[in-house]
């Protein structure tokens, strides 16, 4: 390979090829004037000047555009994360928030180091489709309150802006078709004097960069104690809904992320956004659907321009970005909504195939997100649930079939399935001590011991029959069977 070849090899992609150049572009222009409704809405949601979440925003995407670990993907102020800190900004002000933000990165960074990425692996697919649908909803249900007691005109701006976004495709694709609903609806809304709501109705843009510096706190002890549990919840909630959008956008894209990467560096974007006095926030799905799934944005730039882009659009075009009715971000956001819905998983052929337990578990995670609006609550309450089917489902496979020999001095018992804390407590009532011969054999080559329960449920066993005077030999053991049965056997005795 030559030198030349080798530097192209290096390059990134929006650098090698003028369609992704342009494409990464118009998607981060799309996004980012999708973020400027979003960011003053989630800083009215935490009590802090809209001005504060804009920092957020633009912060969050820049950093993690090189710090992240997946590729395309928007974070910046979220609604979650609002949620969380807002108890303390009302409590104790602005300096205690901010502050909470930066020890939330500390715990982030400390977490993906910890490896707790991993932990993602043990979150089913039912809850996956389950997260996916329940975003879909919250992102309608956000747009509602913009339907709500408005001019008669926004209807139709809303149904046109839809019409364009459905449409305009089938002509080009060049432009991204939320770009061009934005523009056509703003121009229509201006020149016709339409009076709608605006983007400059939710609140003051700012007219000048932020400026890094420390939180205003007292850095003391009573400080740590009062924010630490604030910080710690921030940074629990950002990183299970950064890992679980950054494994949906593996999935829509056919590709890898570092998720070790991605928890880190959420805690780095969050540190470096606290340090210019902004809110916090995590991976977007609304803005990353958007840029991924609608502008098909694949690389980091479209993240960097996002943020960028966010911060020329307020201060340098402020009034103009001010003009954008709100009618033409809602008509994006529905059609981000409907693209987000996994509708294959609710349709009747899909239905009448699952099993009963995968669609509950799908149901309740769906169920939790929507009630409580807060997506890693439904999230471990899905996952558990699942694991609690999973446990019911497995003991029920865990058999025992009893021969005796012809000369009857004998019996075997034969034990099939995986034995654990679930299967395990049923094992003791499944042999006749009373009439059983004086000699019992107990077959474990077609079964699994997995934990201290089922060590103590076979010990249960041998005690029972030695009580009566019977002997019980087990074999068949597995290797990693053996060895926990050969640690934990006759040590377990109390727990009887």
């Amino acid at each position: 390979m030559t030198p030349a070849a080798r530097l192209r090899g290096l390059r990134p992609d929006w650098l090698c090829d003028p369609k992704v150049w342009r494409t990464e572009i118009l998607a981060g222009l799309v996004v980012a004037l999708a973020l400027i409704p979003e960011a003053i809405s989630f800083s009215i949601i935490a009590g802090v000047d809209p001005a504060i979440g804009l920092f957020a925003s633009f912060t969050m995407a820049v950093v993690i555009s090189v710090v992240g670990g997946r590729r395309a993907m928007i974070s910046a102020a979220t609604g979650a994360v609002a949620l969380v800190i807002a108890p303390l900004n009302r409590d104790h002000g602005l300096g205690y928030l901010v502050a909470a933000v930066v020890l939330a990165g500390v715990f982030q960074v400390a977490l993906g180091a910890l490896g707790v990425a991993k932990l993602m692996r043990f979150i089913p697919r039912s809850v996956m489709v389950g997260f996916v649908n329940s975003l879909a909803i919250l992102i309608f249900m956000a747009q509602v309150p913009e339907m709500r007691n408005v001019p008669w005109a926004v209807y139709p701006l809303i149904v046109g802006g839809l019409a364009l976004m459905v449409f305009f495709p089938k002509l080009t694709t060049v432009v991204p078709a939320p770009l061009v609903s934005i523009v056509i609806l703003t121009v229509i809304t201006v020149g016709a004097a339409i009076a709608v709501p605006t983007v400059g109705d939710k609140g003051a843009l700012p007219s000048s960069l932020p400026v890094p510096g420390l939180p205003d706190v007292p850095f003391t002890l009573d400080t740590l104690t009062t924010i630490a549990p604030y910080a710690f919840a921030m940074a629990l909630v950002g990183l299970m809904e950064s890992l679980m959008t950054a494994k949906l956008v593996d999935d829509i894209t056919d590709t890898h992320s570092n998720k070790t990467r991605e928890s880190i560096g959420q805690g780095i974007a969050n540190i470096v956004t606290g340090f210019f006095g902004g809110m916090g926030g995590c991976a977007m799905i609304g803005q990353t659907m958007i840029n991924v799934k609608v502008s098909g944005a694949r690389t980091r730039l479209s993240t960097f321009l996002a943020g960028a882009f966010l911060m020329v659009l307020c201060i340098v075009f402020g009034p103009v970005v001010s003009d954008i009715p709100m009618a033409a971000l809602v008509a994006v956001m529905v059609m981000v909504s409907f693209a987000t819905f996994d509708w294959h998983s609710i349709a009747p052929k899909t239905l009448r195939r699952m099993p009963a337990g995968e669609i509950a578990v799908m149901v309740i995670t769906v169920a939790c997100v929507v009630a409580t609006h807060n997506l890693a609550i439904g999230v471990v309450v899905g996952s558990v649930t699942a694991m609690v089917v999973f446990a019911k489902r497995v003991a029920h496979l865990a058999e025992v079939t009893a021969v005796t020999d012809p000369d009857g001095t004998t019996v075997v018992y034969r034990v099939t399935g995986e034995l654990f804390f679930a299967s395990s407590n049923d094992l003791v009532g499944q042999f006749a001590y009373a009439t059983d011969p004086d000699k019992v054999v107990i077959d474990l080559s077609a079964a699994h011991i997995w934990d201290a329960s089922s060590v103590a449920a076979l010990d249960a066993i041998e005690t029972k029959y030695a009580q009566r005077g019977k002997t019980v030999e087990i074999t068949g053991l597995n290797d990693p069977s053996a060895q926990i049965h050969g640690k934990l056997s006759g040590e377990l005795a109390a727990s009887h």
